[in-house]
């Protein structure tokens, strides 16, 4: 068994939202496949601890796997709120960006089943 680290930007893709202090991640899979490996992998506390230098608050995690997603919600990641934080990557967009740096480890056989296996979206497959 071949283990290997990579970025959830291989298997993923991310959108965002902010809203006071907390910013709202949908996660998506690729497909079935690469779904398997997020919900093992990205859990709240996997989320917060990526986040802990930015991340006073708590982290909360939905799985969605009809639409092959996770929902993520980081409180207080936004110190207060876009227009009064002093960071320049103060929003959700900026924060996903962050999220997709995430390593998590897979197998390689795992891996290559999630990358081999067509795209899938409300377009249907690709």
């Amino acid at each position: 068994m071949t283990m290997l680290r990579i970025p959830l930007a291989r298997i993923a893709h991310a959108r965002s939202g902010d809203k006071a202090d907390w910013v709202d991640f949908g996660l998506f899979a690729w497909n079935a496949a690469g779904y398997a490996i997020l919900q093992r992998e990205v859990t709240a506390a996997r989320v917060r601890e990526h986040f802990a230098p930015w991340l006073p608050g708590e982290v909360d995690a939905w799985p969605l796997p009809n639409i092959l997603a996770l929902k993520l919600v980081l409180k207080g990641a936004l110190q207060g709120g876009g227009a009064r934080n002093l960071r320049l990557d103060n929003l959700g967009k900026a924060m996903a960006a962050a999220l997709l740096r995430l390593e998590i480890d897979v197998e390689a056989v795992e891996l290559d089943a999630a990358l081999a296996a067509p795209r899938v979206g409300w377009w249907g497959e690709a």
